[in-house]
């Protein structure tokens, strides 16, 4: 299963494309779609729609993971990085894609085993796993890690129903007041 992870972010959006064989993980590619610092933001948020659409096409993935926003100190800057995400997610659900949402604390702790990690050590642990010559790029070394959190947990979250399939024809367990319906 080849599986897109999706790091957003206004100037640079990261991603990272794994293939996870049973219990083992793959590295595909990696690398950055940047949007640049000015201009406005309509245009930017096209280059997110148009690069994360174009590494779908190229890459075929199964299902793909996206980061979760978190609250910034400034509020503008949450906004236009929601902006961001919701380019990406765009681009994933246009291309049918399952998308799975994941906190920066859910990867750095399937990545390195602590929710506090600093971004060296998550770049370290990622080129460790995926057994890389060198280190990525932050920004790339999120997606993947992002990629590879949900290479650990899809198959749990499609067993209790938090993944819709797929297939849309195929049934799909649903939560109701706490309990699976």
């Amino acid at each position: 299963m080849i599986i897109l992870g999706i790091d957003p972010g206004l100037r640079t959006t990261g991603f990272g494309v794994i293939e996870k064989q049973g219990n083992r993980l793959r590295y595909i590619a990696s690398g950055t779609i940047k949007t640049g610092t000015e201009g406005a933001l309509p245009p930017r948020l096209k280059v997110i729609l148009t690069g994360v659409s174009e590494i779908v096409a190229t890459y075929q993935p199964a299902c793909a993971a996206i980061e979760k926003v978190f609250v910034n100190v400034n509020p503008q800057s949450t906004l236009l990085l929601g902006q961001a995400r919701g380019a990406a997610i765009t681009a994933l659900v246009g291309a049918d894609l399952d998308v799975a949402e994941y906190t920066p604390t859910q990867v750095k702790q399937a990545v390195v085993g602590t929710g506090k990690a600093i971004k060296a050590q998550v770049q370290d642990m990622v080129a460790r796993l995926l057994k890389l010559p060198g280190l990525p790029g932050s920004d790339a070394a999120d997606a993947l890690g992002i990629a590879i959190c949900h290479a650990n947990t899809c198959d749990t979250l499609a067993l209790v129903g938090v993944l819709a399939p797929a297939n849309p024809k195929k049934p799909t367990l649903h939560m109701k007041r706490g309990r699976l319906v």
